[in-house]
């Protein structure tokens, strides 16, 4: 479960990470409202809150919204009117939203700050090695996607204990790697120490500061902010559970909801079913060898029956974007045979028209190895997660 920008900056205010003075409004006067409290005089930010990043870089669909993208400097409070109403009810389109986009429903309004530079920090969950992960860069104009796939060598990975502070010498090695001043050390001791315990605390997946801003005085301010919750995890957190933006979800995400499934959208042309995140990931990067890049995935889970399976391939099946599809199970409580069955009546009602490669491993593999095969659909088998990829690299190529 994916949170906006306030309502992350909200969180981590509380662990004593610094943000800018600001407020969420739902119309443009509330906007002018809002800016006047936040700065007597401006600069202003005003952001378009929608569940994506790169919104500085997106557009909108309507042209009535301006030329510009969802994250704006404005200098004067009837600049904020004007654009408030520009962007409210609008379209925008980023390259994380797909070109649908997404209409936004508030803004946020924040104190503009001065900052000498800035750099990326993010946590997550370090499976291979059972620890959280702290992810440290310096970008300046760069985008850290850009980076982790062309530069992977400017990102710092630290490994964190799962409780616990930072460790002291840790927080010197990110001071080191991003040369920032003396003076910055304590802030950056209160950062990451922050950000780990919102992590642990609330059974993230994934916390990151997308600029992290540095002052002239040295300390450290969130410019922006993201959270995402383990769902498995909402139980434990009403509080954030109510936090939940079903206007954001498409109907895509929220049929994948109703059956306990993660569905995550990008920007590519394949569509993915797995049963676990580093499997996924693992899948993604894969493709992305094989010259492909994930249209969206589904994340199937055990304690399901054929027709749960059936509808979370449908989901897949039925998005647009998807010209091909690889299903990669590793079967343990979640039988092979199963999955096997759920393809089989999905295809019978939606129909095959993509190019679609499965691997199964583990429980009930030759099985459901042999039920595919008795469909007579047109299902290409692989052997491996190299030879999926291969194979629907191929197979696409071919429809092309």
């Amino acid at each position: 479960m994916n949170i906006h920008e306030y309502q992350a900056k909200k969180i981590i205010q509380q662990y004593g990470i610094r943000i800018p003075k600001g407020g969420v409004a739902y119309t443009p006067n509330e906007a002018k409202r809002t800016a006047a409290k936040a700065s007597r005089s401006g600069p202003w930010m005003l952001k378009a809150q929608i569940q994506s990043g790169a919104r500085q870089k997106g557009y909108f669909l309507e042209k009535s919204a301006g030329p510009r993208g969802g994250i704006r400097v404005l200098k004067s409070r009837r600049d904020i009117l004007r654009n408030a109403e520009q962007m409210l009810g609008s379209t925008l389109v980023t390259v994380q939203t797909g070109p649908q986009g997404k209409t936004v429903g508030r803004l946020y309004v924040e104190e503009y700050c001065k900052i000498e530079r800035i750099f990326y920090a993010g946590i997550a969950i370090d499976r291979v090695h059972s620890a959280l992960v702290l992810l440290v860069a310096a970008i300046k104009n760069e985008d850290i996607t850009n980076i982790a796939f062309n530069t992977p060598e400017k990102i710092l990975k630290i490994n964190l204990d799962l409780e616990g502070d930072t460790k002291p010498e840790q927080v010197r090695e990110v001071m080191d790697f991003l040369r920032l001043p003396p003076k910055s050390a304590r802030s950056l001791e209160t950062f990451i120490n922050g950000m780990h315990r919102v992590f642990v605390d609330y059974d993230a997946s994934m916390v990151e500061i997308n600029p992290v801003g540095v002052m002239k005085n040295g300390e450290l301010i969130a410019l922006d902010a993201k959270i995402s919750f383990d769902d498995n995890a909402l139980f434990r957190h009403r509080d954030i559970e109510a936090l939940k933006d079903d206007y954001e979800a498409s109907e895509r995400e929220l049929q994948a909801s109703k059956y306990k499934f993660n569905y995550s959208e990008f920007g590519g042309s394949v569509g993915c079913i797995v049963n676990g995140d580093g499997l996924a990931l693992a899948v993604m990067d894969m493709l992305r060898a094989k010259g492909l890049d994930t249209a969206c995935f589904l994340n199937v889970k055990g304690g399901v029956d054929k027709d749960k399976i059936a509808s979370g391939i449908k989901i897949i099946m039925t998005n647009p974007r998807v010209e091909g599809i690889l299903i990669d199970i590793l079967g343990g409580f979640l039988r092979c045979n199963l999955i096997a069955d759920g393809i089989i009546a999905a295809a019978s009602e939606v129909g095959l028209n993509v190019p679609l490669v499965v691997r199964f491993e583990g429980t009930n593999k030759e099985e459901a190895k042999e039920i595919l095969a008795k469909s007579k659909l047109p299902i290409i088998l692989a052997d491996s997660m190299e030879d999926a990829a291969t194979k629907l690299a191929a197979a696409m190529e071919e429809t092309d």
